[in-house]
């Protein structure tokens, strides 16, 4: 079976070029060839020799997951479906904005984790993505997005990059698929492949204590943490690894990460669930928070979906929190919603997931029982 480049890093690479009895820096060629120039076709690889093209030919291919679908929203924001076969399909995003284009890319066929706001939960969870899955979201973006100004005739610098930042905040839990994850950061920051700085990749995580700890010492990257909740009570409800990891415990682990991040602060995502956690008093307990982690605030205005159970903070009230942390001395941000037309918000993804974990079933079981209750009692 042809082996996939998309899933080596540079010292997966190495190895590879070993067993195709080639020299090392054939090793680079490949890398600076399939991510930098985004090539597929080998035989367009023209200072490769002919010979190890022939090997890469009988041996070899460059596979990206394919588009299912493409969705663009009216701010610009793109969505696309993409296969990864089995009748799932993980969701891409691409945001662009005057000094960037953000895309945002999945780890896993859904997610294990639960938290009850996310409408990727509520999908269930089928597997993790392959690094080839993963990397292969940024190869994939970068050619079809070239493709585009290409086709509109825009210009740009000769250095300017189309997706100048990453983001690990789609569909699953970056850190519960981690050894695949890592190969893939380490291509993004690859001066052979992608070539991005660390400040412009950020893994966002729901608190994975043990993971964060690996992650310090292997390949440390910005650092977002979905904290959501002020106190253990609450997190324990909405993002139930809290019950294993708590805000301690999780504050601490962040505290360690930043002896070696790229940036000197944490950011703390936290979504305004009206009703839940979006009180003066939440704010105020923030505040203890910020004390003990060098931090930034992002606050997400919730995205709904149907059945979620959850509505939108008001705009008053996500400013008042918003001016309790200003007001402590901290950086706040109110994030901007960007594709929320066409389900491509944070906290919207959903994708295509054939759930091994019951967990479709599971709710709507649950919802049959207080369909019931609520028939008896009327």
């Amino acid at each position: 079976m042809a082996v996939n480049l998309l899933d080596y890093d540079a010292a997966g690479m190495l190895a590879l070029m070993a067993e195709f009895g080639e020299k090392p820096f054939r090793g680079k060629q490949l890398l600076k060839w399939v991510h930098q120039h985004g090539e597929s076709d080998f035989a367009a690889m023209t200072d490769i020799a002919k010979t190890f093209r022939e090997k890469l030919h009988a041996g070899a291919c460059v596979k990206a997951p394919a588009m299912l679908a493409e969705q663009v929203a009216s701010d610009g924001t793109h969505k696309w479906l993409l296969d990864v076969g089995v009748g799932n399909g993980v969701e891409t995003v691409f945001i662009p904005e005057d000094d960037r284009g953000t895309l945002c890319i999945s780890s896993q066929v859904g997610c294990a984790l639960e938290c009850t706001f996310c409408s990727t939960a509520r999908q269930g969870f089928n597997r993790n993505l392959s690094t080839g899955e993963i990397i292969g979201q940024l190869w994939w973006a970068n050619r079809r997005l070239s493709n585009e100004t290409a086709r509109i005739g825009e210009v740009t610098n000769a250095d300017s990059r189309i997706v100048s930042n990453v983001v690990l905040m789609g569909m699953g839990e970056p850190l519960a698929n981690y050894d695949n994850v890592v190969r893939a950061l380490r291509l993004m920051l690859d001066d052979n492949a992608y070539g991005l700085s660390r400040r412009r990749v950020t893994l966002s995580t729901s608190g994975l204590v043990p993971a964060m700890d690996r992650l310090r010492d292997d390949c440390p990257v910005a650092l977002a943490v979905s904290l959501h909740a002020s106190n253990d009570r609450i997190r324990d409800e909405i993002v139930p690894i809290n019950r294993k990891y708590p805000i301690k415990e999780l504050l601490a682990a962040c505290n360690r990460y930043l002896d070696k991040a790229p940036r000197d602060f944490v950011t703390f995502e936290y979504i305004m669930l009206e009703g839940v956690n979006d009180q003066p008093e939440h704010a105020r307990e923030l505040l203890d928070i910020a004390r003990q982690v060098s931090c930034k605030f992002n606050l997400i205005p919730f995205n709904p979906f149907p059945n979620s159970g959850y509505n939108r903070s008001s705009r008053d009230a996500i400013l008042r929190f918003r001016d309790v942390l200003a007001d402590g001395g901290n950086v706040v941000t109110v994030r901007k919603t960007r594709g929320d037309d066409i389900d491509a918000a944070c906290g919207q993804l959903a994708g295509q997931v054939k759930d091994k974990t019951r967990r479709v079933a599971r709710l709507s079981e649950s919802q049959q029982v207080v369909f019931h209750k609520r028939g008896h009692e009327s």
